[in-house]
């Protein structure tokens, strides 16, 4: 199976932002299994962000890439 890319930029950079933002509240704020539950999240999002790639978008057949041949401007 081929993993296409269905993640435009600014959803990738949202997701780092997101993730980043869930660590520092993971470490400063939270304690238990709220903090692991943070952690692993944020992991799934910075993952998903490298990769250009998120599985939940696939089976509603969302991609927020731009079309190629499109001119949007």
């Amino acid at each position: 199976m081929r993993i296409v890319k269905n993640e435009s930029m600014l959803d990738r950079w949202v997701r780092v932002v997101l993730a980043a933002l869930l660590t520092v509240g993971a470490m400063l704020w939270a304690s238990g299994w709220v903090q692991i539950v943070l952690l692993v999240v944020a992991a799934v999002l910075l993952i998903t962000a490298l990769t250009g790639f998120c599985a939940l978008y696939m089976p509603f057949g969302i991609s927020t890439l731009k079309k190629e041949g499109t001119d949007q401007q």
